[in-house]
């Protein structure tokens, strides 16, 4: 079985990777490389690794029977054109690393961290103790924390904050979360997302994009989250909607957010600004480029998982984790 590993995520794990694979398994790495490059690997690959795929690779395949992203995310696999019988499977492991970054984010937006870094670096001690124009700020005790969408992101991020005497509320697609069994104080389907935005101090974002989501936070959302909300996006960028954002940031319509999932993204080996719109300019945002889940502890088991299924493929058994058309 010819595997062609074209993530580069996996490079640094490439010796764990390998010693896990069953023999027989020869692996083509091409981490980072232009997946339409890969022209003569792709015939006769049976397993690709990699986050895109597109048509034009799909007519180059002549054996290919898996196709494993090493993320949760399909949205760059062109599922219609794949031949019959070619599997999609995906893998997460990033939950751990993802809610370190929203409860450290929402902790540093609420507690005007940004801005007395900023101001102290001009010789300012931005803090109530020594301006009593400044308020004293709040901790998480206290803090009411609203999850749109409550997956592996969204459960452990809560736990964490949890840990810290917040309360939480979520609201799903399917609004059959649990509320009594995750210790929240109520949950429901997206038909109560005004009433959890409004009462949320924190608004945690971890939806999947789709065309019922996309665009689903405009103006009047982030008007109902109000002026001293924070809010928190790692799920998709399209869930907010772009100018509506800036303009409640800019403003202070919106206290501050933190944003690691944005509108436009670069080429491999090359650099585009996230947005359209000057979002680097306003000191109430912690811009981050989609790192909340990078490190290696995400990648590890990630890593672990594509082994693990190119294993189960070679022994004819189930696959873990593959996506409906």
């Amino acid at each position: 079985m010819k595997i062609l590993l074209a993530d580069a995520n996996l490079a640094p794990h490439r010796e764990r990777f390998e010693a896990a694979l069953p023999s027989g398994v020869d692996v083509v790495w091409r981490p980072g490389q232009d997946p339409a490059t890969l022209r003569e690997e792709l015939r006769d690959a049976e397993v690709y690794v990699g986050s895109r795929f597109t048509a034009a690779m799909a007519d180059l395949t002549e054996k290919l029977r898996l196709i494993h992203v090493v993320g949760a995310g399909v949205d760059k696999v062109e599922f219609d054109a794949l031949p019959p019988g070619v599997l999609v499977a995906n893998t997460f492991h990033h939950e751990r690393s993802i809610a370190e970054y929203v409860l450290s984010a929402a902790v540093m937006l609420r507690r005007d961290f940004l801005a007395q870094d900023r101001a102290l670096r001009r010789g300012v001690w931005a803090t109530s103790v020594y301006d009593d124009s400044i308020p004293q700020l709040p901790t998480l005790r206290d803090a009411r924390i609203g999850f749109v969408g409550f997956g592996h992101i969204g459960q452990r991020a809560w736990e964490a904050f949890r840990g810290l005497g917040a309360t939480g509320a979520a609201v799903t697609g399917s609004g059959r979360v649990d509320a009594a069994a995750h210790g929240l104080s109520w949950a429901g389907d997206i038909s109560r997302l005004d009433a959890l935005l409004t009462e949320s101090d924190v608004v945690v974002l971890s939806a999947p994009l789709n065309p019922a989501t996309a665009g689903m936070i405009g103006g009047r959302e982030l008007q109902l989250i109000g002026p001293d909300g924070v809010l928190v996006n790692v799920g998709r960028g399209p869930l907010v909607d772009e100018r509506a954002l800036y303009e409640a940031l800019r403003t202070g319509v919106l206290r501050a957010a933190a944003i690691d999932v944005w509108y436009r993204y670069p080429v491999p080996g090359g650099q585009s600004v996230p947005s359209a719109l000057p979002f680097h300019e306003l000191a109430n945002v912690l811009m981050t480029p989609h790192s909340s889940g990078v490190t290696t502890d995400t990648f590890r088991g990630r890593s672990d998982d594509v082994a693990a299924n190119v294993g189960r493929l070679a022994r004819g058994e189930a696959l873990a984790n593959v996506v409906a058309r």
